[in-house]
């Protein structure tokens, strides 16, 4: 197996990963997976994710996925994904988590950052780093900086810091980075904030960050799904109040929602009266069989791979832009990298102006794009990665920030 020295020298386009790994944990017969499709300074990056029925191949979508977004955002880092095919809310999941880290941990060592996903909070994932004295997810990065123990206390700081809403930065970073690219969009076509209706499906860590700063921002947020259904109000609903009512898998306790509020199918929230749709939940959300459920101007997507390319095909084919997940959903990883490189530190504010700089800049140009000649966004995006392959970069030159 050969690496990528400096800089980016795998085609992002083509469809084969460096590496495919499958797992067998040999007390639960759970599978896990770790596809690893670009190194770039023998380093890659992706989230490890856990739901029942988790496969290799979305493993494999997920990190073709995630290299794009390290290109797209100029990132001095490859794409990677872990997967593993387990319910996240059995009580065995932890022990199979550990063991596939374990298993993992010459890649976690020296080539592999991780971050939480669907099923595996930063807060767990941390705690079983912790267990295999690894201390920290973004671990194989951290030991290369020049000096390893100031990076991780910049990194935990930045990873801590209070925002508003009693959450810490690390937790909404991502759906902030959703948010300004659903403002780009706003902008892009001169809409009023207050005038605009958002629908979220998925309301966990994404969904529920992009619900709060949207809402702050003062858009609607008329229609959200989590897994018990959708809750709708066309007046807008009370997103503090949703997001308090959430349990710590992402669902709402519907005692605590009004009665006022319409209670729909989990499907319904695709085809809800808004302006913009934002699958936040599962991969292949959206589908042939129901994008033409969409009423909505635009769809950004905050969950990896959320619309199948015939569905996004279809929608472009109604004049409904699909804002790729590599490019909306990639606030989180370009963050996490900004602070190892030292970019960014523990003041929130900071952070906040650099992703709503880049996200709503490259959301402008891809509907500039859309605007003028109808070319879709993904098109335009793949355009960032294109370059990005043309301009190597040296990670050991990024991490010697003192």
């Amino acid at each position: 197996m050969a690496y990528a020295g400096e800089g980016r020298t795998v085609n992002q386009h083509v469809n084969e990963p460096l590496l495919r790994l499958t797992w067998t944990d040999k007390v639960t017969g759970a599978h896990g997976h770790l596809v690893v499709h670009t190194l770039v300074s023998g380093m890659t990056t992706g989230g490890t994710r856990m739901r029942p029925g988790c496969t290799l191949s979305e493993a494999e979508d997920l990190a073709r996925g995630m290299a794009a977004k390290t290109a797209a955002f100029d990132l001095p880092v490859g794409g990677a994904k872990g997967g593993i095919d387990f319910d996240p809310k059995d009580p065995r999941a932890r022990g199979v988590l550990e063991r596939f880290y374990h298993d993992m941990r010459p890649w976690l060592d020296a080539h592999w950052v991780t971050a939480e996903d669907l099923g595996v909070p930063q807060h767990l994932l941390d705690d079983v780093f912790a267990s295999l004295n690894l201390r920290q997810s973004y671990h194989a990065a951290i030991r290369r900086s020049t000096d390893p123990e100031r990076t991780l206390r910049r990194v935990q700081a930045g990873l801590s810091a209070p925002v508003p809403g009693g959450l810490l930065l690390g937790d909404v970073i991502g759906g902030y980075g959703v948010a300004q690219a659903c403002l780009g969009v706003v902008s892009a076509w001169d809409w009023a904030p207050t005038d605009t209706t958002v629908a979220i499906q998925g309301i966990g860590t994404m969904g529920g960050g992009a619900a709060w700063y949207l809402h702050e921002s003062g858009l609607r947020i008329v229609a959200v799904a989590d897994a018990a259904g959708t809750l709708a109000d066309p007046n807008g609903l009370d997103i503090p109040a949703l997001l308090q009512a959430r349990d710590r898998y992402g669902e709402i306790d519907r005692t605590q929602v009004p009665d006022h509020v319409e209670r729909l199918p989990r499907s319904a929230v695709l085809a809800a009266d808004a302006d913009i749709v934002v699958p936040a939940a599962v991969s292949y959300a959206l589908t042939p069989d129901n994008s033409y459920d969409v009423t909505a101007s635009a769809i950004v997507e905050a969950a990896n791979a959320a619309t199948t390319p015939e569905a996004e095909a279809m929608l472009t084919a109604r004049g409904i832009p699909v804002i790729p997940d590599f490019v909306a959903n990639a606030g989180a990883v370009a963050w996490v990298w900004w602070l190892l490189q030292g970019q960014v530190g523990a003041n929130p504010a900071d952070s906040f102006l650099k992703l709503r700089t880049e996200m709503q800049a490259k959301v402008a140009l891809l509907l500039s794009s859309w605007n003028d000649d109808r070319i879709a966004p993904r098109q335009t995006a793949e355009q960032f990665v294109a370059a990005r392959e043309l301009a190597p970069t040296s990670l050991e030159q990024v991490l010697t920030i003192p």
